[in-house]
């Protein structure tokens, strides 16, 4: 199964597979090197349910040997560099907290400073309830996360594996350039069975499943995971620009003013006119 990738090679069945062992099969023979490991939730709404935060936190750390549900890395993928950030649902659920939105955030200025596309792979329920707002709030800093990544004109390659569900396929899950989707993959708001019990219907067994989510066009391919380093390789070979020089801060000023005075200038037009025809009929009277 290892060998496998954990594919099962009757079936094809996708069994979870953890991020360290994902970026293992995607780098080239160099390795990766994860970025900011140093990285912990903390628990600013003291949240306890059946067990309190810090106590779900470290219990997760021992069973999956992860600090986050998210690694952040620098790699080569077949001689093409790249940022990822792989999502790993052995953590909490892959639950989207503080921590993963400021790794996700982090992985995009770092792609941006070297010049090079950023590689997702998500598995996540959701945002992470334990920090409540704080977690909701992650939807719009990864959103705007990833638009200084298309400001830059640099490319975001998604993989979506089972499953991609709530605030996740809510927010940066569903802003990839090229997206691809694992075999069976759930992809959805909310699950099957929470539609089911809210609106006493009964789904297909088809609903939000990856390959529907192909049919409907919400994805662009649906990718057996043996076959996943090869087509990011391509992507990547097709979109690659070689690593950037970070633009200067100067650069960005002058963009940012120029963009600024043409929105003056767009709001001063319907006056014009009129200021226009004033000064006009001023400089006739003083004529007379």
């Amino acid at each position: 199964m290892v060998r496998n990738q954990r594919v099962c090679p009757a079936c094809g069945h996708h069994f979870p597979i953890g991020a360290r062992e994902r970026l293992d099969r995607l780098a080239d023979a160099g390795g990766w090197r994860e970025l900011w490991p140093e990285l912990r939730a903390s628990d600013p709404l003291q949240f306890h349910d059946l067990s309190a935060y810090p106590d779900r936190i470290r219990r997760s750390e021992a069973d999956s040997g992860l600090g986050e549900a998210m690694v952040a890395a620098e790699l080569a993928i077949d001689g093409h560099p790249c940022v990822a950030a792989i999502m790993d649902f052995a953590f909490m659920g892959g639950s989207m907290g503080a921590v993963v939105g400021e790794k996700l955030a982090r992985a995009c200025d770092r792609a941006v400073e070297r010049g090079v596309p950023l590689l997702v792979v998500t598995s996540s329920g959701g945002a992470r309830m334990q920090e409540g707002i704080l977690a909701l709030m992650q939807m719009a800093k990864t959103v705007v996360a990833f638009e200084s990544l298309n400001d830059a004109g640099l490319p975001i390659v998604m993989v979506l594996a089972h499953p991609t569900t709530g605030g996740v396929w809510g927010s940066f899950a569903a802003l990839g350039d090229v997206t691809y989707a694992e075999p069976g993959a759930l992809i959805a708001f909310s699950g099957p069975r929470v539609i089911e019990q809210t609106t006493r219907e009964k789904l297909p067994p088809d609903f939000g499943r990856a390959e529907t989510q192909l049919y409907n066009g919400q994805i662009d391919a649906v990718v057996d995971r043996r076959e996943l380093a090869h087509r990011i390789a391509r992507v990547l070979a097709i979109l690659d620009r070689g690593e950037q020089e970070p633009l200067s801060a100067p650069v960005v000023q002058w963009a940012q003013e120029g963009a600024d005075r043409v929105a003056q200038v767009a709001q001063a037009l319907p006056g014009l006119p009129k200021r226009i025809l004033g000064r006009v009929m001023g400089e006739e009277e003083d004529g007379r």
